[in-house]
């Protein structure tokens, strides 16, 4: 995806990603983050602490960090009390300090100047800035998704998410597309925020519907004259091992119909496709079947992709206390094992011989702690 970069994995051509910012501001930092905003919260009350969580993971070895900018859109700030050009600053400045603790990293006489770090553009899927958020179930309210009474969308039953009319489809595809667009051309259209930026990250898809969307989403900040071409990737999640769109059948989508998504038809390209926020017991299979997918189509791409995956930390959600319960008590071994299990998953993936890079790091409770024990275990 960044092409043979001078770092200490090139020779595998493995990048390390940071871990989960939003869980870590939380865990580590003891910081608030249940606005709307979430991460992004602390971008303008408290920039140092968003500059010093990039920087615990830098120490930690990752090569690659993302912004604190997930939940990010205008309909986020404004639940959160925010005005639109508020929105535009503060979203820009989510980049500007990332590149602030990137510029502190690497002036520091005792970091290694052979590491290029990288900073990527994180954009959730509009899910995320649904209150309740809909990433793990897809359901979104038209022109987005397929009609539904407020009691289905609390309680979604097994309930597919998928339309019934393709045209309706169409629509809303179109519309998920100038949401993205829009995004997009908030950092797009400043030029001293853009050349700070060295890919982009279209996180935690749940619909195939978005991740043409997003694809759609490129082409038309491209058509604008806006985009220079920079990297980018989507990733989607599979909760319990299964993508979250259901068809009208009720069956999940497939992982073939997923990466069809991703890479068949007109629209431009992912330079990388993968999964995030996905339980680690899941991915043997996810991979597998991904890399099955794309070898199956490889002689019809303009190029082969390059694979991201950074799955959760392992710890469990309680909707009801709204509380993670941690499933091993013990930080350092959890850590461990953590960087175990995900380092088994990328040499895995290298044996499938076909990805030209991985881009492997943590999502959700995973933090500095985790990514220190994946850099020991892929650099030795």
């Amino acid at each position: 995806m960044f092409g043979t970069v001078g770092n200490e994995c090139k020779r595998t051509k493995i990048y390390l990603l940071d871990g989960g910012m939003g869980t870590t501001l939380e865990s580590i930092f003891h910081k608030d983050v249940s606005s709307p905003l979430w991460s992004a919260k602390p971008v303008d009350e408290e920039p140092e602490v968003i500059i010093d969580a990039h920087l615990a993971f830098l120490h930690a070895g990752a090569d690659v960090i993302l912004t604190s900018t997930y939940q990010c859109a205008y309909s986020t700030f404004a639940s959160a009390g925010y005005s639109h050009a508020d929105a535009v600053r503060i979203m820009r400045k989510a980049v500007h300090l990332a590149h602030e603790a990137r510029t502190r990293y690497c002036q520091h006489p005792s970091n290694p100047r052979t590491r290029e770090i990288k900073i990527v553009l994180a954009l959730g899927p509009f899910g995320a800035t649904l209150s309740p958020t809909q990433e793990f179930d897809g359901f979104y309210p038209p022109p987005y998704g397929p009609p539904s009474n407020e009691a289905e969308f609390q309680d979604h039953n097994g309930r597919p998410n998928s339309f019934t009319d393709a045209a309706d489809e169409l629509r809303a595809m179109e519309a998920l597309a100038e949401f993205h667009a829009e995004r997009l051309h908030i950092f797009a259209s400043d030029r001293e925020t853009w050349d700070l930026i060295d890919g982009i990250a279209f996180e935690t898809i749940p619909l195939t519907r978005e991740i043409r969307a997003v694809r759609k989403a490129i082409e038309i900040v491209r058509k604008e004259g806006l985009l220079v071409d920079k990297p980018w990737w989507i990733s989607t999640l599979y909760p319990d091992g299964k993508f979250p769109e259901r068809k009208l059948t009720g069956e999940h989508v497939s992982v073939g119909e997923v990466v069809d998504a991703m890479l068949a038809g007109d629209e431009p390209n992912p330079h990388s496709i993968g999964v995030n926020c996905t339980g680690m017991i899941h991915l043997d299979s996810l991979l597998d079947e991904m890399a099955r997918q794309v070898k199956s189509r490889e002689v019809d791409l303009p190029r082969k992709p390059s694979l991201v995956v950074y799955p959760n930390g392992g710890d469990v959600w309680n909707p009801e206390s709204k509380r993670w319960q941690e499933v091993v008590a013990d930080g350092g071994e959890k850590a461990r094992t953590w960087a175990r299990e995900i380092e088994e998953k990328v040499r895995l993936a290298e044996s499938h011989d076909l990805w030209p890079e991985i881009l492997a790091g943590g999502c959700c409770r995973t933090g500095p702690a985790e990514i220190s024990a994946l850099s020991r275990r892929l650099r030795g």
